[in-house]
Protein backbone atom coordinates (compact mmCIF):
# COMPACT_ATOMS: atom_id res chain seq x y z
CA UNK A 1 0.00 0.00 0.00
CA UNK A 2 1.19 3.82 -0.76
CA UNK A 3 2.10 5.92 1.62
CA UNK A 4 -0.57 8.11 -0.03
CA UNK A 5 -3.96 5.67 1.00
CA UNK A 6 -2.11 4.76 4.42
CA UNK A 7 -2.77 8.63 4.82
CA UNK A 8 -6.02 8.78 3.45
CA UNK A 9 -7.28 5.87 4.96
CA UNK A 10 -6.32 7.70 8.38
CA UNK A 11 -7.58 10.57 7.57
CA UNK A 12 -10.94 8.78 7.01
CA UNK A 13 -11.08 6.87 10.00
CA UNK A 14 -9.50 9.32 12.70
CA UNK A 15 -13.08 11.59 12.74
CA UNK A 16 -14.84 8.18 13.57
CA UNK A 17 -11.97 7.23 16.28
CA UNK A 18 -11.93 10.66 18.15
CA UNK A 19 -16.17 10.51 18.06
CA UNK A 20 -16.04 6.95 19.64
CA UNK A 21 -13.36 8.50 22.31
CA UNK A 22 -15.67 11.71 23.26
CA UNK A 23 -18.68 9.29 23.76
CA UNK A 24 -17.36 7.37 26.10
CA UNK A 25 -18.30 9.93 28.76
CA UNK A 26 -21.56 9.37 31.16
CA UNK A 27 -23.95 12.58 31.49
CA UNK A 28 -24.55 11.54 34.76
CA UNK A 29 -23.02 10.61 38.09
CA UNK A 30 -24.29 9.10 41.16
CA UNK A 31 -22.66 9.79 44.55
CA UNK A 32 -23.02 8.53 48.52
CA UNK A 33 -21.36 9.66 51.39
CA UNK A 34 -21.05 9.24 55.27
CA UNK A 35 -18.97 11.59 57.53
CA UNK A 36 -19.49 12.77 60.76
CA UNK A 37 -20.30 16.69 61.77
CA UNK A 38 -19.56 19.81 64.66
CA UNK A 39 -22.41 22.24 65.36
CA UNK A 40 -22.28 25.56 67.16
CA UNK A 41 -25.59 27.15 67.72
CA UNK A 42 -27.17 30.39 68.23
CA UNK A 43 -29.00 31.54 71.64
CA UNK A 44 -32.74 31.25 71.23
CA UNK A 45 -36.29 31.43 72.76
CA UNK A 46 -38.48 28.26 73.85
CA UNK A 47 -41.94 28.94 74.13
CA UNK A 48 -44.15 26.57 75.77
CA UNK A 49 -47.67 26.00 75.89
CA UNK A 50 -50.13 24.38 77.87
CA UNK A 51 -53.44 24.58 77.78
CA UNK A 52 -54.84 22.23 80.02
CA UNK A 53 -52.56 23.92 82.66
CA UNK A 54 -53.62 27.22 81.80
CA UNK A 55 -49.52 27.74 81.08
CA UNK A 56 -47.87 29.87 78.20
CA UNK A 57 -44.04 31.15 79.30
CA UNK A 58 -40.76 31.78 77.48
CA UNK A 59 -37.54 30.77 77.94
CA UNK A 60 -35.35 34.05 76.75
CA UNK A 61 -31.87 33.59 75.24
CA UNK A 62 -31.20 29.83 76.05
CA UNK A 63 -27.75 28.61 75.52
CA UNK A 64 -27.10 24.99 73.77
CA UNK A 65 -24.65 22.60 72.64
CA UNK A 66 -23.90 19.63 70.75
CA UNK A 67 -22.47 16.40 71.76
CA UNK A 68 -20.33 15.12 68.77
CA UNK A 69 -19.85 11.93 70.19
CA UNK A 70 -17.10 11.08 67.28
CA UNK A 71 -14.44 12.50 69.86
CA UNK A 72 -15.24 9.58 72.64
CA UNK A 73 -14.11 6.55 70.58
CA UNK A 74 -15.24 6.36 67.16
CA UNK A 75 -14.58 3.17 66.55
CA UNK A 76 -16.04 1.48 69.35
CA UNK A 77 -19.46 2.55 69.10
CA UNK A 78 -21.34 1.90 66.45
CA UNK A 79 -21.21 4.58 63.68
CA UNK A 80 -24.88 5.89 63.95
CA UNK A 81 -24.57 7.00 67.96
CA UNK A 82 -22.29 9.93 66.90
CA UNK A 83 -23.29 12.78 65.33
CA UNK A 84 -23.56 11.65 61.55
CA UNK A 85 -24.17 12.64 58.01
CA UNK A 86 -25.11 10.88 54.86
CA UNK A 87 -25.75 12.79 50.87
CA UNK A 88 -27.07 10.62 48.52
CA UNK A 89 -26.80 12.89 45.11
CA UNK A 90 -27.06 12.81 41.46
CA UNK A 91 -25.36 14.92 38.61
CA UNK A 92 -27.78 15.02 36.04
CA UNK A 93 -25.34 17.18 33.58
CA UNK A 94 -21.81 16.24 35.10
CA UNK A 95 -20.41 18.63 32.14
CA UNK A 96 -21.91 21.77 33.89
CA UNK A 97 -22.04 20.48 37.28
CA UNK A 98 -25.48 20.67 38.31
CA UNK A 99 -27.17 18.26 40.76
CA UNK A 100 -29.94 17.28 43.07
CA UNK A 101 -29.12 15.99 46.66
CA UNK A 102 -31.02 14.43 49.68
CA UNK A 103 -28.71 15.71 52.53
CA UNK A 104 -29.65 14.34 56.12
CA UNK A 105 -27.84 15.59 59.45
CA UNK A 106 -27.87 13.74 62.46
CA UNK A 107 -27.44 16.92 64.69
CA UNK A 108 -27.37 17.16 68.56
CA UNK A 109 -29.12 20.09 70.60
CA UNK A 110 -28.98 20.17 74.22
CA UNK A 111 -30.05 22.75 76.59
CA UNK A 112 -26.93 23.91 78.46
CA UNK A 113 -27.50 22.48 82.06
CA UNK A 114 -27.16 24.47 85.05
CA UNK A 115 -27.59 28.10 83.69
CA UNK A 116 -29.74 30.93 84.40
CA UNK A 117 -32.82 31.56 82.40
CA UNK A 118 -35.15 34.20 82.16
CA UNK A 119 -38.81 32.80 82.11
CA UNK A 120 -41.57 34.80 81.21
CA UNK A 121 -45.06 34.20 81.34
CA UNK A 122 -48.28 33.08 83.00
CA UNK A 123 -48.57 29.78 84.99
CA UNK A 124 -52.28 28.51 86.15
CA UNK A 125 -53.14 32.24 85.02
CA UNK A 126 -50.86 34.13 86.57
CA UNK A 127 -48.29 36.17 85.43
CA UNK A 128 -44.53 36.07 86.45
CA UNK A 129 -41.11 37.03 85.16
CA UNK A 130 -38.41 35.79 86.67
CA UNK A 131 -34.95 33.96 86.81
CA UNK A 132 -34.38 30.14 87.27
CA UNK A 133 -31.40 27.41 86.90
CA UNK A 134 -32.32 25.43 84.41
CA UNK A 135 -30.67 22.14 85.42
CA UNK A 136 -31.61 18.18 85.72
CA UNK A 137 -31.04 18.64 89.37
CA UNK A 138 -33.92 21.41 89.81
CA UNK A 139 -36.65 19.31 87.35
CA UNK A 140 -34.96 21.32 83.90
CA UNK A 141 -33.83 19.28 80.83
CA UNK A 142 -34.16 19.54 76.87
CA UNK A 143 -32.40 16.95 75.02
CA UNK A 144 -32.78 16.73 71.16
CA UNK A 145 -30.25 14.26 71.82
CA UNK A 146 -30.99 11.63 69.50
CA UNK A 147 -31.28 14.07 67.03
CA UNK A 148 -32.24 17.73 65.99
CA UNK A 149 -32.01 16.12 62.72
CA UNK A 150 -31.92 18.27 59.36
CA UNK A 151 -33.11 16.99 56.51
CA UNK A 152 -32.67 19.17 53.01
CA UNK A 153 -33.20 18.77 49.57
CA UNK A 154 -30.55 20.61 47.82
CA UNK A 155 -29.51 21.78 44.39
CA UNK A 156 -26.22 21.19 44.04
CA UNK A 157 -23.43 23.09 41.84
CA UNK A 158 -19.71 21.79 40.86
CA UNK A 159 -16.76 23.64 39.91
CA UNK A 160 -13.52 21.24 38.35
CA UNK A 161 -10.31 23.00 40.03
CA UNK A 162 -7.75 20.54 39.80
CA UNK A 163 -7.16 17.62 37.19
CA UNK A 164 -4.97 14.97 36.84
CA UNK A 165 -3.37 14.14 33.22
CA UNK A 166 -4.66 10.73 34.00
CA UNK A 167 -7.74 12.07 35.20
CA UNK A 168 -7.40 9.59 38.86
CA UNK A 169 -7.35 12.79 40.77
CA UNK A 170 -10.01 15.80 41.12
CA UNK A 171 -10.17 18.26 43.30
CA UNK A 172 -13.86 20.74 42.67
CA UNK A 173 -15.46 23.01 44.75
CA UNK A 174 -18.87 22.34 45.70
CA UNK A 175 -21.80 24.64 46.80
CA UNK A 176 -25.44 23.70 47.81
CA UNK A 177 -28.59 25.06 49.05
CA UNK A 178 -32.24 23.39 50.03
CA UNK A 179 -34.91 23.24 52.47
CA UNK A 180 -36.71 20.20 54.10
CA UNK A 181 -38.07 19.20 57.25
CA UNK A 182 -37.40 18.47 60.87
CA UNK A 183 -37.18 15.38 62.33
CA UNK A 184 -36.31 15.46 66.18
CA UNK A 185 -36.38 13.43 68.95
CA UNK A 186 -37.62 15.25 71.88
CA UNK A 187 -36.81 14.69 75.44
CA UNK A 188 -37.38 17.66 78.07
CA UNK A 189 -38.56 18.25 81.40
CA UNK A 190 -39.87 21.48 82.62
CA UNK A 191 -40.43 22.66 86.55
CA UNK A 192 -40.14 18.59 87.41
CA UNK A 193 -43.03 17.50 84.60
CA UNK A 194 -41.84 15.31 81.92
CA UNK A 195 -42.77 14.87 78.61
CA UNK A 196 -42.74 11.17 76.56
CA UNK A 197 -40.08 11.44 74.63
CA UNK A 198 -39.79 10.03 70.94
CA UNK A 199 -39.90 10.71 67.27
CA UNK A 200 -41.94 13.30 65.58
CA UNK A 201 -42.25 16.19 62.51
CA UNK A 202 -40.98 18.74 64.20
CA UNK A 203 -41.04 21.71 61.57
CA UNK A 204 -39.00 22.78 58.44
CA UNK A 205 -35.23 23.62 58.05
CA UNK A 206 -33.41 25.70 55.55
CA UNK A 207 -29.54 25.65 54.61
CA UNK A 208 -26.46 26.49 52.04
CA UNK A 209 -23.43 24.29 52.36
CA UNK A 210 -19.98 24.73 50.43
CA UNK A 211 -16.64 22.84 50.60
CA UNK A 212 -14.31 20.96 48.65
CA UNK A 213 -14.11 17.02 47.39
CA UNK A 214 -10.96 15.41 46.37
CA UNK A 215 -11.60 12.45 44.27
CA UNK A 216 -8.91 9.69 43.97
CA UNK A 217 -8.92 7.12 41.69
CA UNK A 218 -12.58 8.10 39.82
CA UNK A 219 -14.62 6.70 42.42
CA UNK A 220 -13.75 7.63 46.27
CA UNK A 221 -13.87 10.81 47.54
CA UNK A 222 -13.24 13.26 50.48
CA UNK A 223 -15.56 16.22 51.42
CA UNK A 224 -15.15 18.81 53.50
CA UNK A 225 -17.75 21.36 53.82
CA UNK A 226 -18.96 24.45 56.21
CA UNK A 227 -22.79 24.72 56.40
CA UNK A 228 -25.19 27.32 57.71
CA UNK A 229 -28.57 26.38 58.71
CA UNK A 230 -32.05 27.83 60.09
CA UNK A 231 -34.05 25.54 61.94
CA UNK A 232 -37.78 26.41 63.37
CA UNK A 233 -39.21 23.89 64.95
CA UNK A 234 -42.94 23.76 66.10
CA UNK A 235 -45.13 20.86 68.14
CA UNK A 236 -42.62 19.67 69.87
CA UNK A 237 -44.23 17.87 73.02
CA UNK A 238 -43.78 18.34 76.37
CA UNK A 239 -45.71 17.77 79.31
CA UNK A 240 -49.44 18.62 78.40
CA UNK A 241 -49.06 21.03 75.65
CA UNK A 242 -46.30 21.59 72.88
CA UNK A 243 -42.99 23.90 72.68
CA UNK A 244 -41.70 26.10 69.78
CA UNK A 245 -37.77 27.04 69.35
CA UNK A 246 -36.05 28.47 66.02
CA UNK A 247 -32.37 28.74 65.95
CA UNK A 248 -29.63 29.05 63.63
CA UNK A 249 -26.38 26.33 63.14
CA UNK A 250 -22.76 26.69 62.41
CA UNK A 251 -21.78 23.10 60.97
CA UNK A 252 -18.48 21.75 60.13
CA UNK A 253 -18.90 18.42 58.04
CA UNK A 254 -16.31 15.70 56.70
CA UNK A 255 -17.13 13.08 54.77
CA UNK A 256 -15.88 9.97 52.66
CA UNK A 257 -17.94 9.13 49.52
CA UNK A 258 -18.05 6.90 46.72
CA UNK A 259 -19.10 8.33 42.92
CA UNK A 260 -20.36 6.24 40.30
CA UNK A 261 -20.83 7.60 36.29
CA UNK A 262 -24.35 6.91 35.24
CA UNK A 263 -27.11 7.94 32.31
CA UNK A 264 -26.54 7.75 28.92
CA UNK A 265 -23.46 8.50 26.99
CA UNK A 266 -22.63 11.81 25.59
CA UNK A 267 -19.79 13.41 23.52
CA UNK A 268 -17.09 14.98 25.46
Amino acid sequence: MSFCRILLTALLFLPFSLIAQKRQERAGEFYFSWGYNKEWYTRSDVNVSQPELNTFYTLHSVHSHDHPGWDEGLFSTPISIPQYNYRLGYFFNRKKGWGLEINFDHTKHIIQDNQLIEVSGSFNNKQTDSVIRFSESNGFYYYLNNGANFLLFNLVKRWNWQESPSGKFKLDALAKAGIGPVIPHVQNSFFGQANDAGFQLGGWNMGIEAGMRATFFRRVYLEFTNKLDYARYSGLKVYRGEASQAFGTYELILSLGVTVAAGPKHMQ
